[in-house]
């Protein structure tokens, strides 16, 4: 029971750590989206969702996957306290990083005009690809250096860097909209992505790396093997992001700019609050997991109390979410924003099924079965990808809000299977009566905004919100001893 109550501890740990980096983001990304609506409108947003996406293409692919592997290659180092295959490991992130940064700023250059006829249907933009070709190269750098904060367990120190580069970001980039309008969203880019670097860099420094000679063909063995893990998230990255390409095309072509701009303003007011939960995952769950992927008692454990502790710590966040859509849109951007609320509703209504399935994800990740892990997500892709463009062309945006609902919950089933038949996974009674109790009051939550009478929907609301507050409360109590951990944490 101690060893479950540590683990549970762990898991709140880690989110509520970033959790707070996220809320502190919220806070900073809230005063600049304002500034982007007000001052590039609908427009604004969709040029950048545009110019971004095609770039964040090209970093899945040149990047081999190299900064996620090399989180696994430098924590089993790490733990074994062998500062020769730290040092070799972490010297060969950086040479890689390198490399695989200028390779990806020169297939930018080289597709630029494409890339701007593909996005755009002209060439107007070809010299903004050309420009962004460098924040490759500094995002390629910066990764590798967050993966070194991350293998040696510098939670605190990742953190530290993403508040400090969101504040950054906002004082460097609202001037160039200002004064520059639509001209200034490249510079506001290539200096967000510099700030980051350098910030990176500022605390991984702090990581103390043993002096060695390393060959070149000793880089190239290493990194390889690097590579062999990373090129399944390489690809998966890919069809993640030319998903992600081909769905804001698609609405751009039959749709239009400002519809590119509502669809990436709805997703981002809803991923923004969620990222707590995804981002911790990413951070602590995973390199955990990896450190008992043999066992597949402990691995059935882990991901349940994952999956657990995210429902109950989601819960009470989506139903204020829901409830508050309506000002949070106003707060965040403008009032020709609204037509996102509904959309940006039902797209709440999946985020619980998203992380169930990622809880699930990371297993064969850890287990290194990365051939198992691509076929999944080429199956996934396809079908997420071919609902996206069916329900857009029937229903517009909210139908993208029902997609992501079906999708994630098919998904939760598929990874579901495939474990409980690869693996002998399973979830315990008990998470199954968590997560319906979860959903219908998420579920419950939503139906509130069909309450015609206005007071009578901002009462139900707010009771809802209050029952899944207490439910949550209560049950992280029962697994961890929440008011012990709280008085524990105040104490310190």
């Amino acid at each position: 029971m101690t060893e479950q109550r540590s683990s549970y501890r762990q898991i709140f740990k880690a989110t509520s750590l970033f959790g707070g980096v996220q809320v502190i983001s919220i806070v900073i990304g809230i005063i600049r989206v304002k500034f982007v609506a007000v001052l590039l409108g609908t427009t604004g947003v969709g040029i950048m969702s545009l110019l971004d996406a095609p770039l964040h293409l090209i970093i899945s692919i040149t990047g081999l996957g190299i900064a996620f592997s090399a989180v696994r290659y430098i924590s089993e180092a790490n733990a074994d306290q062998d500062r020769n295959k730290t040092a070799e490991v972490i010297i060969t992130l950086k040479r890689w990083s390198w490399f695989v940064g200028l390779l990806g700023a020169v297939i930018t250059i080289s597709l630029a005009p494409l890339l701007s006829e593909w996005s755009f249907g002209n060439r107007e933009y070809t010299w903004a690809f050309v420009w962004l070709s460098v924040t490759i190269l500094l995002k390629a750098l910066s990764e590798g250096q967050k993966a070194i904060l991350q293998g040696t367990r510098r939670l605190k120190d990742m953190a530290k860097a993403g508040v400090i580069g969101s504040g950054l970001g906002l004082f460097t980039s609202i001037p160039l909209y200002y004064f520059f309008g639509l001209k200034g969203i490249v510079p506001a880019l290539i200096i967000t992505a510099a700030t980051a670097l350098f910030l990176s860099w500022y605390f991984s420094r702090k990581v103390p790396v043993e002096k060695i000679d390393l060959p070149l063909k000793k880089t190239y063995t290493i990194g390889l093997g690097m590579a062999k893990l990373g090129i399944s998230m390489t690809i998966a990255g890919f069809i993640a992001s030319l998903s992600t390409y081909i769905l804001n095309a698609f609405i751009s072509n039959i749709g239009d700019v400002d519809q590119v701009g509502l669809y990436n303003a709805g997703w981002g007011v809803v991923g923004q609050y969620t990222g707590l939960v995804f981002t911790a995952m990413a951070t602590d769950y995973f390199p955990r997991l990896s450190a008992i992927q043999s066992d597949n008692n402990k691995v059935k454990e882990l991901v349940g109390q994952q999956a657990e502790t995210a429902l109950l710590i989601m819960t009470p966040l989506l139903a204020l979410l829901i409830v508050t859509m309506p000002l949070v849109v106003r707060i965040l951007y403008t009032p020709e924003f609204l037509p996102i609320v509904m959309f940006a509703s039902l797209t709440v209504l999946g985020m619980q099924f998203k992380a169930i399935s990622w809880a699930m994800g990371y297993v064969y990740l850890a287990k290194g079965d990365g051939r198992l892990f691509l076929t999944l997500e080429i199956i996934s892709g396809v079908a997420i990808l071919l609902l996206n463009l069916g329900f857009y062309y029937f229903f517009g945006l909210n139908g993208l809000g029902i997609s992501f609902i079906i999708s994630y919950f098919l998904a939760s089933i598929f990874s579901y299977l495939v474990l409980r038949n690869k693996y002998g996974f399973s979830y315990s009674k008990l998470f199954y009566l968590v997560a319906v109790i979860c959903y219908g009051l998420v579920l419950t939550s939503f139906l509130t905004v069909f309450i015609s009478d206005p007071t009578l929907k901002i009462i139900a609301g707010i009771v809802v919100l209050l029952i899944a507050g207490a439910y949550s409360l209560y049950k992280l109590d029962k697994l961890m001893d929440f008011r012990s951990y709280i008085s524990e944490r105040f104490k310190k």
